[in-house]
């Protein structure tokens, strides 16, 4: 059986639709912190149990039977996320995985600006040390176009600090790929880097959303303070706007400029590029302006 966490989530659901595609629903169980919120999946077959990365028991009931289990990086910012992932190692271990694979992202190290990469560099130590076999899927970026962008629509530019080159991601390649990871036959030690072919930098965005609403959008660049001022003047916090600044950093130190061909290998074809994620974030924003039309 292939267990996997976070299975209500954008990431590890569209893991779950693919594996669904290639195994019997028999052989898939997902471990999820609300069962209700995974009875689409029950309804299919699917084994569903609840799990928490703080509640250890239970984790060990929802990745029982499991020959692999592929765990989704903690989002609960509050808490000491490397210690729920060691929680979520010991009860696969526990539970007799003979593989666990993990959400990591690429640039996962301990020198780079951005927190994160540091907490998926710990998970990845622990997973080595687990004594089983691991493998660590390095996802290029992915998310909400518009905390990369900002309001580029109203204002005719990306007004953001300073960037460098970075891999933007589909998630639903990202889960396709992971779902073949877990049937195929290779076993992938270790890090995995799972990015788009191609980097883009925040001056490509401005071209591609100029060529698609054929207006002129700027790329300008602010200074970090500045930024970081501006975002508070809107009610963001400041944390939260300097946890997002490390973000740029990171990627005009070079952290997130790596590209490698292993994701297209897995899907079979070129993954979705940033140019068409930005159309189908422009078609989502019109549906929602005229449900009728889609017109802006």
């Amino acid at each position: 059986m292939i267990v996997v966490t976070g299975a209500t989530g954008t990431l590890n659901g569209a893991t779950v639709e693919h594996l669904l595609r290639r195994l019997p629903s028999a052989g898939i169980g997902v471990s999820v912190r609300d069962p209700a919120r995974a009875q689409h999946l029950a309804d299919r077959g699917v084994r569903v149990r609840r799990g928490t990365y703080d509640d250890p028991a239970a984790l060990l009931d929802s990745f029982a039977g499991a020959e692999q289990v592929l765990l989704v990086s903690s989002s609960d910012l509050g808490a000491d996320v490397v210690a729920q992932h060691r929680t979520a190692i010991e009860a696969a271990v526990a539970a007799g995985a003979r593989r666990i694979l993990y959400t990591s992202q690429q640039g996962a190290g301990p020198d780079s600006p951005y927190p994160p990469s540091a907490i998926h560099a710990a998970t990845e130590a622990l997973l080595a040390e687990s004594g089983v076999a691991w493998t660590s899927l390095r996802n290029g970026f992915y998310g909400p176009l518009d905390q990369l962008l900002g309001p580029w629509e109203q204002t005719g530019t990306i007004a953001m600090p300073e960037d460098g080159p970075f891999t933007w991601v589909d998630r639903a390649d990202a889960g396709e790929a992971a779902a073949a990871i877990l049937t195929g036959g290779r076993p992938f030690d270790g890090p995995v880097t799972l990015t788009p072919t191609r980097a883009v930098t925040l001056d490509d965005f401005a071209r591609f959303a100029s060529e698609a609403t054929g207006r002129t959008i700027e790329r300008v660049v602010v200074d970090d303070e500045e930024w970081v001022a501006e975002q508070t003047t809107t009610g963001v916090p400041e944390a939260v706007a300097r946890f997002t600044l490390t973000m740029f950093q990171a990627t005009r130190t070079g952290h997130f400029g790596a590209v490698d061909p292993q994701l297209a290998e897995l899907l079979g074809r070129e993954p979705r590029s940033a140019t068409e994620l930005l159309s189908d974030d422009l078609a989502r924003r019109r549906a929602v302006r005229d449900p009728q039309n889609g017109r802006l």
